[in-house]
């Protein structure tokens, strides 16, 4: 079958864009290249080529084409209409069952041509999420200057051109020339097919899948630590734009001058990232190290002397502005720079930066109060009613604190840096560990791979800048809209569910946001869409269970019908369904419930609902009495375990009446000829579908 290989060669791609450039050119010809059956894809990304390589069929297949005209009665213009958009005459139509028939052998198309017909237009369409405009003469747009296009298909070039009526398209046409490495291959050579293609890159130092050079990189540079017995700090991100910026990667390591060492680690490694893209490497007890990773695009003729100490160079005055504010940073203490924050505007509806910082010190210091009854802390066990413990007040510092390190001049050069560089101005100003850590764990988790705040202050200067954060945005209508969420909302949600999930925190999250609410001015502290909060929490809570391969869908069941916003206490209810749903019992017991509220449904709809307790007198039947008694040790058993939290007793009496419920639905008629049995037996399994709704809406749980 037909080798094809399509290369687009272009002046420095943006490393963010590589990756989805080639899914992208992969997915759009696959899908033009259809009727040539495509397969065995390969896309490639690098700094200045996306390319794919794929097998296809030698032709698209002919066949005969059977179209059906207008009516025979149809007007003379329906007719024409019709044969002018098929380009023939009406001696080739034919009348059949009263319409105009068009009969008509279509040619096989030889790959070649199919290729050279859809190329052209898919260029033009091509997907960058932003693209530019060179030269003159054509509109043709491209992330940078497009410079050539290889096409090769089974060893031969497709001719087809991007000029496009009086567009020249830059001139730009198929061939078979590409490039190699820009410094120590310049020029062109001809490819005849991918491992040509392949082989004559790498011969030029350009390795073009971007798999390889980022195993290069990960493995160089660590292999080179290791060898002085340190280790890489962790960052796949920067492996991964570092692949999207060399073509030849070649790691080497440099060193750091003594006197930056008494910098904080997180300024040395932010700093190295975001100006040079360079690694951070740790000693074997974590701590920072005087060396550092980066890679070049070359092997360079010295052995990489000249480049070392010209990274060097550069590394150190980065490394001189950092250490500029980290001393005039420490001049002011953080508590002094609160008042700038009024200045700093957070939202139009929601008043500055300082305005949020009241709302997250007064409600740090609510949930410090509810974390601590918790059991969070131990220190209020004897604490006197309306009394303020220490860990409230070192939550509203910390709270008072957590933004002023916004207005430093670290943060301003380094944003990633908030909440880090507040923690180490706080130490440094003299406020306590839990105030000091709480500020810098006030924005965990930041993703989900970052850890959770444990300490008690931390926890609750960390939830209450994020349900501020929901709260507010949700009270002035800024909820996140399909796949639009311009204030990371979805990741604040996700935030503080692992908070509660990880610390085991028992908060009615409904009552929190109320009470978060009550901070807002007061004409969005009934904001309509402050209703849909908890429902937003808890669909963020099904999707990190879906994430997780837990049963999301038993969560939506004990959701129906049920204002509870605890968690924890819904997760263990979630939990305890699915451990009984595991069970032979537990499945058959759904089964069964979903076969009682099916009934029940048909047969309320003809004269229901059938409610109310049923009475003994008309049970004519064995199975019936024994479900009947069944259920009423049953029913209260449930309420008091579920009352208690008890859940998995709950689901081990729900359990129980397996054997009662099999023996019913085999022997007994529901619908009897005696419209007061079969009223009384209705009432029977409603009685039945009452107790399981206690648990959850078993209609929602798949199996």
């Amino acid at each position: 079958m037909p080798e094809l290989l399509i290369e687009l060669f272009s002046e420095e791609i943006p490393a963010r864009m590589q990756a989805r450039a080639a899914k992208d050119l992969e997915r759009l010809v696959c899908a033009a290249l259809g009727p040539l059956n495509p397969r065995d894809a390969m896309a490639f990304a690098g700094p200045r080529r996306i390319a794919l390589s794929l097998t296809v069929d030698a032709t698209v297949p002919g066949g005969r084409v059977n179209e059906r005209g207008p009516r025979e009665s149809a007007p003379e213009k329906a007719l024409a209409g019709f044969m002018r958009s098929r380009g023939v005459e009406r001696d080739a139509l034919v009348v059949e069952n009263g319409f105009w028939m068009l009969y008509r052998e279509i040619a096989p198309i030889p790959a070649a041509q199919q290729v050279a017909n859809v190329l052209p237009g898919l260029l033009r369409r091509f997907p960058w999420p932003k693209s530019m405009r060179w030269g003159v003469g054509s509109a043709f747009t491209w992330v940078r200057p497009l410079r050539r296009i290889v096409c090769i298909l089974d060893g031969a070039v497709v001719d087809f051109t991007l000029a496009e009526g009086e567009d020249n398209g830059h001139g730009l046409k198929s061939g078979n020339l590409t490039e190699g490495h820009r410094f120590t291959a310049p020029g062109t050579f001809a490819v005849g097919s991918t491992q040509d293609w392949l082989d004559g890159l790498r011969a030029r130092q350009v390795e073009p899948d971007a798999a390889a050079r980022r195993t290069t990189i990960a493995e160089g540079v660590a292999s080179l630590a290791a060898e002085e017995g340190l280790s890489v700090a962790a960052d796949p991100d920067l492996i991964d734009e570092v692949a999207g910026l060399t073509e030849w990667p070649v790691p080497f390591l440099g060193q750091i001058d003594d006197e930056f060492m008494t910098l904080p680690p997180e300024v040395m490694q932010v700093s190295m990232r975001v100006n040079q893209r360079y690694f951070a490497l740790r000693n074997a007890d974590g701590s920072a190290a005087p060396r550092f990773a980066f890679v070049a695009n070359l092997l360079p003729r010295d052995g990489g002397a000249l480049t070392i100490a010209g990274n060097e160079r550069v590394l150190r005055a980065r490394f001189a502005d950092a250490r500029h504010f980290w001393d005039l940073d420490r001049t002011h203490t953080l508590e002094s720079r609160v008042p700038a924050l009024d200045q700093i505007v957070f939202h139009a509806s929601l008043g500055s930066q300082g305005a949020r910082v009241q709302r997250i010190v007064r409600l740090a210091g609510i949930l410090a109060g509810m974390t601590e009854a918790d059991g969070t802390s131990k220190e209020i066990a004897n604490r006197l009613p309306g009394s303020v413990s220490i860990f409230q007040k070192q939550a509203k510092r910390a709270a008072l604190l957590c933004k002023a390190d916004l207005t430093t001049g670290m943060v301003g050069e380094f944003p990633e840096l908030q909440g880090v560089m507040g923690a180490y101005y706080a130490r440094h100003d003299g406020e306590a560990d839990a105030v000091a850590d709480a500020i810098g764990a006030h924005y965990m988790p930041r993703g989900p791979q970052d850890d959770v705040p444990t300490a008690p202050v931390s926890i609750a200067v960390a939830l209450a800048d994020k349900i501020d954060m929901l709260v507010a945005f949700f009270a002035v209508g800024e909820k996140p809209g399909g796949s639009g969420d311009p204030y990371a909302l979805r990741r604040a949600a996700l935030g503080v569910i692992r908070i509660i999930r990880e610390n085991g925190l028992r908060l009615d999250l409904a009552k929190v946001f109320w009470e978060a609410a009550q901070g807002l001015p007061e004409s969005l502290r009934l904001a309509p869409d402050l209703d849909v909060l908890p429902e937003f929490v808890a669909d963020r809570l099904r999707v990190q269970l879906r994430d997780e391969g837990a049963r999301h869908d038993i969560l939506a069941a004990v959701s129906v019908g049920n204002t509870d916003t605890d968690i924890v206490r819904l997760l263990a209810r979630t939990k305890a369904i699915a451990d009984m749903l595991e069970t032979e019992d537990g499945r058959n017991m759904l089964a069964a419930t979903k076969r009682a509220a099916n009934i029940l449904r048909i047969e309320d709809r003809k004269d229901g609902p059938h409610e109310g307790t049923p009475n003994p007198a008309l049970y004519t039947q064995a199975e019936e009495k024994a479900l009947a008694e069944q259920l009423q040790k049953a029913i209260p058993a449930v309420e008091q375990a579920i009352a208690q939290e008890r859940y998995k007793d709950a689901m081990r009496d729900v359990a129980a009446l397996r054997p009662a419920l099999d023996q019913f639905f085999d022997k007994v008629t529901v619908n009897d000829t005696d419209p007061a049995v079969r009223a009384n037996r209705l009432r029977l399994l409603s009685e039945l579908c009452r107790m399981t709704v206690l648990i959850a809406d078993f209609s929602q749980i798949a199996g």
